[in-house]
């Protein structure tokens, strides 16, 4: 990784990840999450605090040093154990049937293949275990989408590869999950073309 991936990017991650607004969209994501967990993309540890008390560990991927090492203070604070194991979403490290739950929070938008990362979730997840996640992603509405086509290399080049297009809750289904729950909505603090939502709990077959 350069400077920037290593060291800039982290940071402006952790200052917009950890906007007031949300804090409501992490509660809700991290609800019914239990047992052995593995969140992709974990970053610099917004999560933690909304960790419910029937998670009985965490397994953290996360490919950059710099976003572990500013979630050093949320993890002395948490009584859930949590242990950095993987740095890359499309190649998980352990053995099928391996957790109970997954959570991705804004992290497909940027796994170069979201198709190989959603098929290792699925991997590594128990038959019944249940996905959970919240992402931005293509808007609802043409007008939108045709504003994120445009502006998604600019968003790329600018937010380490993070795309605004993508279709979550297809790729999702796509990738054999059967989808339970799903919120698509617009965040109101975020201009349309980026706050376009899903938020939803998949179950693997």
């Amino acid at each position: 990784m350069g400077i920037y991936s290593e060291r800039v990017l982290p940071r402006i991650i952790d200052v917009a990840c950890g906007l007031p607004v949300n804090e409501r969209l992490r509660r809700r994501v991290c609800a019914g999450l239990r047992d052995r967990v593995v969140e992709i993309g974990f970053g610099s540890g917004h999560n933690v605090p909304y960790y419910p008390e029937s998670v009985k560990s965490v397994t953290a991927v996360e490919p950059a040093d710099g976003g572990w090492r500013l979630a050093a203070k949320r993890l002395a604070q948490s009584s859930i154990p949590v242990q950095r194991s993987g740095l890359d979403g499309q190649s998980l490290p352990f053995p099928d049937n391996s957790f109970d739950a997954a959570l991705s929070t804004w992290t497909l938008c940027t796994i170069p293949e979201m198709s190989a990362a959603l098929a290792e979730i699925r991997r590594v997840l128990v038959p019944g275990g249940t996905f959970h996640f919240v992402e931005h992603g293509l808007a609802p509405d043409a007008k939108v989408q045709t504003w994120q086509h445009r502006l998604n290399p600019v968003q790329k080049t600018l937010f380490g590869g993070c795309n605004l297009n993508r279709d979550i809750a297809d790729a999702v289904e796509q990738a054999g999950f059967e989808v339970r729950e799903l919120d698509r909505f617009y965040e109101e603090s975020a201009p349309k073309f980026l706050g376009s939502q899903y938020l939803g709990v998949a179950v693997s077959p």
